[in-house]
């Protein structure tokens, strides 16, 4: 028997879809969810599932933004060529990408039983959701918002891409919360920061999902509940990653701030009253 019926992988599906991009923490989300519909959060299968689904989302990214990282994966192939080439800012953001991702598949790899463990805890998902408030207010005061995307640059790149690994060992602080506030602090513009974000998700949730494949459908969740959750993840995700974009252009991340805290308190409410399992 599946340890995920079709019925929850939709549901799952629709919160990874939904949460994956906003800075309100995915993995915080789908725990709180495991946890309400009684499924094992550290389940091994469990958590290789939630890795799996992510790569409906990251379809989602490669889907909106095509002509974008068609562009980016066309300057790298003729930089590879043509030597003179090098300079175009396309080229060296595709290399930038890359580099911003190896620190969190470094950490991933050595902290795993660690994140996989103690840290997948709800009681650090609720505290991350807190503290990752406070940080994402502070840095959407402090930054400047005047860089665009034309003026990023590989100290930029690196420094939000580290910023991902608060997410890895913090499940709740949110990896998109962790580089838009990273990215607003580094005076990016919010699209800018923005889509900095969804461009840097690429290979981190790609490369998480196919490492965790063996796992969700070796340890007990069938292939259809992953491909419904995978399906439906890329449906939602699609709609979520068009919505942002037209938000972050008008508004400040004050609403996602009071959400955070907001699901932060319910969460040691319900943990405290034992109403669900850490």
């Amino acid at each position: 028997m599946s340890a995920i019926g079709l019925g929850q992988a939709v549901v799952l599906g629709i919160v990874e879809g939904v949460t994956e991009f906003l800075p309100v923490s995915s993995t915080g989300h789908l725990k709180i969810t495991e946890g309400l519909m009684d499924i094992p959060v550290d389940d091994n299968a469990v958590v290789g599932f939630t890795a799996v689904i992510q790569v409906g989302a990251i379809a989602a990214v490669l889907v909106y933004f095509f002509s974008d990282i068609r562009r980016f994966v066309s300057a790298w192939f003729q930089g590879i060529r043509n030597p003179e080439l090098r300079d175009r800012h396309d080229y060296k953001f595709a290399w930038w990408v890359v580099y911003a991702t190896l620190p969190i598949v470094a950490v991933g790899l050595a902290a795993k039983k660690l994140i996989d463990g103690p840290l997948g805890s709800l009681w650090v998902v609720a505290g991350s959701l807190i503290v990752g408030s406070a940080v994402m207010w502070a840095a959407d005061q402090m930054g400047r918002h005047k860089r665009g995307e034309d003026d990023i640059d590989f100290k930029d790149a690196m420094i939000v891409g580290s910023s991902q690994i608060l997410a890895l060992l913090f499940p709740g602080f949110s990896r998109s919360g962790a580089t838009m506030s990273t990215a607003l602090i580094r005076d990016l513009d919010r699209v800018a920061a923005t889509r900095l974000s969804f461009f840097l998700s690429i290979p981190a949730l790609t490369g998480a999902g196919l490492y965790e494949l063996k796992d969700a459908t070796g340890g007990g969740v069938g292939l259809g509940p992953l491909a419904v959750g995978t399906v439906v993840s890329f449906v939602v995700a699609y709609a979520s990653i068009a919505w942002l974009l037209k938000f972050v252009a008008k508004h400040s991340f004050n609403a996602f701030v009071v959400y955070r805290i907001i699901i932060g308190v319910l969460l040691f409410g319900l943990l405290g009253a034992n109403v669900i399992s850490a």
